[in-house]
């Protein structure tokens, strides 16, 4: 004769059987959960993501825009590269577009010593310290020099710790001015938009030079340089200067978006005009965002 289960096994068997269905059922919710935060925040990214190519194109749209307004026929609509704001819309961006001709710029490889002076002094340098800077970039840019005088620097780069000597030839890159001795990292970044390695001069022209770069041309005070550079951004700078620019600019193109999405580009170009078979322009320098 069988005997019948206990009542209580039957309970505990259903029991435990309830534990391992809300087990399973909370596992499951809890990788729902997982999964569906995962394609939320994939789905954040994406739109990130897409935002900033469509601000990055934007703003590629500026440069573009920049380049052709700077070869205008019309020297009345022709932009005038100093450096004052030229708004621009783009599809639904809004565009801030900022042009300068190199030859307002210090050129860190035919700059005479008291200009380089004047440039570390507006930096914030006192005077003795823009002196010694000055002569260090003289120093990395000079070439021939007599042996002592290339040991000379060589040993004080040594004792600095450092594993390079100055090149003793022309300046390669403007990143190239961090490896001076004494250059100090901000300084570097305050100067290194007011520097070129394009226009020859020793001296910036006034006509179109940054807030920096007029300040360290000789007899500019700097009461007179923040004059001439807050007229030129109410675009009151002199008239009739659209045909005399150079060929090399430094263009800064910023994008923004309706939703806060930004990008900034900036880019040096030298404007090669009309070649059969040819691009127009051609990029000499390429920079993303607003750190130098």
């Amino acid at each position: 004769m069988k005997r019948r289960p206990s009542p209580c096994v039957g309970r505990y068997q259903r029991g435990v059987a309830l534990l391992v269905v809300l087990w399973a059922c909370t596992l499951l919710a809890i990788l729902l959960g997982s999964y569906a935060m995962l394609a939320r925040t994939e789905g954040m990214q994406a739109r990130y993501q897409f935002a900033q190519v469509r601000a990055h194109y934007a703003a590629e749209a500026g440069l573009m825009r920049a380049i052709y307004a700077l070869q205008n026929p019309s020297p009345q609509t022709r932009w005038i590269p100093d450096g004052r704001d030229y708004p621009f819309q783009y599809d639904d961006a809004k565009l801030k577009i900022q042009v300068i001709d190199e030859s307002g710029k210090v050129d860190i490889n035919a700059a005479s010593p008291d200009v380089l002076q004047g440039l570390f002094r507006a930096a914030g340098m006192n005077d003795a310290a823009a002196m010694e800077m000055s002569k260090q970039v003289v120093n990395w840019r000079a070439f021939g020099r007599g042996p002592d005088d290339l040991n000379r620097f060589a040993a004080a780069y040594t004792a600095a710790g450092r594993d390079y000597a100055p090149r003793h030839a022309p300046f390669a890159s403007i990143e190239e001015l961090q490896m001076v001795l004494g250059m100090e990292p901000a300084i570097y970044r305050k100067i290194a938009s007011q520097v070129t390695l394009w226009s020859g001069r020793n001296a910036p022209d006034p006509t179109f030079a940054p807030p920096l770069a007029l300040q360290a041309i000789p007899g500019m005070t700097p009461q007179q340089a923040n004059a001439l550079w807050a007229a030129r951004q109410q675009g009151q700078g002199p008239a009739g200067l659209g045909g005399s620019q150079g060929v090399t600019h430094s263009i800064r193109s910023e994008a923004t978006l309706p939703d806060g999405t930004r990008a900034v580009l900036r880019a040096t170009v030298r404007l090669q005009g009309a070649i059969a078979g040819g691009q127009p322009y051609a990029v000499l320098r390429w920079q993303e965002g607003d750190g130098e």
